[in-house]
């Protein structure tokens, strides 16, 4: 992970703000930086989309392709998921630095969203035990200035409302095996519902209380993270802890409200985005992740 050096100095000012609920830029703690997403920005995907949360930059695409079902559950598709950390967002990430990032980054994404509690996997079926959907979903950091599991959640949310899977049609053949033919009618397409996706909520134990969103600067003096994600309900589908320092039972209570509190006022404004940006259809002004 990404990390900058901060005097002591600078943890004391930083400390002393986040107890009178105040930080450096002005906000509360449990305030997010400002966030922007654009969706439909890769050409070549069947979905994608790019978020920036503060300097923050995230670029997701995800490709549809058919393969075979896992025989655990044959009736459903599946989500990959790569990550790659370009090393133009910090040095820290070339070589081996940005692999053990990227791969630690994929495991959590593969725990949070392939399931069947944020993903309906069995509308990625297509023919029980011989055929389905696979949703490789690229992750690419740009730009990286903390917060990177909230970034790339929204991010891929954002993708997964933007994708459109081709309308597959099963018929015989002269054998009496079954022939898959795709729909090249760009309007004829499946589309997933992500009302139930959940959104990552990274608080961070800065001295005796939780912040979100946090910036490199404030993860220099936390002594540890909770990732929590949520879903439009406040319901919490993984959580996990990561940073080199303990956390009592209290605060992990603490940590977790809050981490349902912020995440479920996160995805009504976020939807509401995607469907406004959507109905905008051409009008829209294209950015792209090079803007």
């Amino acid at each position: 992970m990404a990390t900058v050096k901060v005097s002591e100095a600078e943890k004391v000012y930083i400390l002393h703000g986040i107890r009178d609920d105040l930080r450096v830029d002005g906000r509360g703690c449990e305030d997010y930086r400002h966030v922007e997403i654009e969706t439909d920005v890769v050409s070549n995907t069947d979905g994608s989309a790019k978020v920036t949360l503060g300097y923050t930059a995230v670029l997701v695409g995800i490709k549809a392709d058919i393969g075979k079902p896992k025989p655990m559950v044959p009736n459903e598709g599946y989500l990959e998921f790569f990550v790659d950390c370009s090393a133009n967002a910090t040095p820290e990430f070339e070589g081996r630095g940005g692999e053990e990032l990227g791969t630690e980054l994929s495991n959590t994404l593969y725990k949070v969203f392939n399931n069947k509690h944020s993903v309906d996997l069995k509308s990625l079926c297509i023919s029980a035990g011989e055929h389905c959907w696979v949703l490789y979903v690229d992750v690419l950091l740009l730009q990286c200035d903390g917060n990177l599991y909230d970034a790339i959640s929204i991010a891929i949310k954002a993708a997964l409302f933007n994708t459109k899977i081709p309308r597959v049609h099963i018929s015989a053949d002269e054998e009496g095996g079954k022939e898959i033919e795709l729909s090249d009618d760009p309007y004829d397409c499946m589309r997933l519902d992500v009302e139930n996706v959940p959104c990552i909520v990274t608080l961070c134990k800065v001295g005796h209380r939780h912040v979100v969103d946090v910036t490199l600067q404030e993860k220099a003096c936390s002594v540890a993270s909770l990732i929590i994600s949520v879903t439009h309900k406040g319901t919490i589908t993984c959580t996990r802890k990561v940073g080199g320092g303990s956390l009592d039972p209290e605060s992990i209570f603490e940590m977790t409200e809050a981490g349902k509190r912020v995440g479920k006022a996160l995805h009504a404004p976020l939807m509401a985005l995607l469907q406004q940006e959507e109905s905008l259809g051409k009008k829209r002004q294209k950015v792209g992740f090079l803007g």
